[in-house]
C-alpha cells in the first residue's frame, strides 16, 4: 500500500503562478518606457536572467525581482531610472504579500487523504515566504510533516522519504509541476499524481517525462485525488 503522501504548495494547494505572470507583465510595462519590447524579447530575456540565477538566488519572489532588476539594467543598457527600479523591486514585494488562496476542493481531498495514509508537504522557494503561505493556509495541521527545500530533487525527496521510515515504492507525490513533483519521485521508484494548474513557470515546464508513465496519473482536480491514490496502491507490485 501507499504510506506516505506528499503535497507540494504552490499552485497545489493554493494559487500562486497568477501573481508571478502579473509581475511579470508589469515588468514589460515599466521596461517598455525604455525600449521598444517587441524588438528584443522582453520575457526570454526575464527568463534566460532567472536561469542564470537559480543557482544563487534560488526560488520565489525574492529572487525573481532580482532578476528583473538585472533583466532590466541589461535590456536598457544601464538607462533605466532609479525610480523604475524601485517600481520593480515592488514587483517583488507585492508577490511576496499576496493573499493565500486555496484551490477550491483541496482542504476537503487533504482532509479524505490523511483519514487513510500520513501525508507531508514538501515544498520550494523562500523558506520566509513558504512559512508565511502555510501559516495563512490554514493547512499546517494537516500535515504530519512540512518540508521547505532549496530544490526538489531526487536527493531531497530520498532524504524526507527515509526520515519518515517509509521506501520510494510507497511513496506518492501530488503536485502540478512534471519536473518538481513527478520526475525525480518516480526516478526513485514512487508514484506521481499529476494535477496541472492552467499556467506554469516557463522552467517548470522543462523535464524529461517524455510520455505518461504507468507511475504516474494525470488528473483534473482535486476530488480526484483520492481515488487516484487508491488506483496506485491497485497497482504497486505490478509497476
Amino acid at each position: 500500500m501507499i504510506e506516505l503522501v506528499g503535497f507540494d504548495g504552490d499552485d497545489t494547494l493554493w494559487h500562486s503562478e497568477g501573481y508571478y505572470q502579473h509581475a511579470g507583465a508589469e515588468f514589460e510595462r515599466i521596461v517598455g518606457h525604455w525600449i521598444d519590447i517587441g524588438d528584443v524579447g522582453v520575457r526570454s530575456r526575464l527568463v534566460a536572467a532567472e536561469r542564470r540565477n537559480l543557482a544563487l538566488f534560488g526560488y520565489g519572489a525574492k529572487s525573481m525581482a532580482l532578476s528583473m532588476v538585472e533583466a532590466a539594467i541589461e535590456l536598457t543598457d544601464g538607462r533605466i531610472s532609479a525610480v523604475d527600479i524601485h517600481r520593480i523591486i515592488g514587483l517583488g514585494k507585492t508577490v511576496l504579500e499576496h493573499p493565500v488562496e486555496l484551490l477550491p476542493g483541496i482542504r476537503a481531498a487533504v482532509e479524505a487523504v490523511a483519514t487513510r495514509h500520513r501525508v507531508v508537504l514538501i515544498t520550494k522557494g523562500d523558506l520566509f515566504h513558504q512559512e508565511r503561505k502555510v501559516a495563512q493556509s490554514g493547512l499546517g495541521d494537516l500535515f504530519e510533516r512540512i518540508e521547505i527545500v532549496s530544490e526538489k530533487d531526487r536527493k531531497s525527496y530520498a532524504r524526507v522519504i527515509a526520515e519518515c521510515g517509509t521506501e520510494a515504492a510507497r511513496f506518492a507525490m501530488v503536485g502540478n509541476s512534471m519536473r518538481s513533483d513527478i520526475e525525480p519521485v518516480i526516478e526513485l521508484g514512487g508514484w506521481g499524481i499529476h494535477m496541472p494548474y492552467h499556467v506554469t513557470w516557463e522552467l517548470e515546464l522543462e523535464h524529461g517525462v517524455e510520455s505518461e508513465p504507468p507511475q504516474v496519473l494525470t488528473i483534473a482536480g482535486p476530488e480526484a485525488i483520492p481515488e487516484a491514490l487508491a488506483r496506485c496502491e491497485r497497482s504497486v507490485g505490478t509497476v
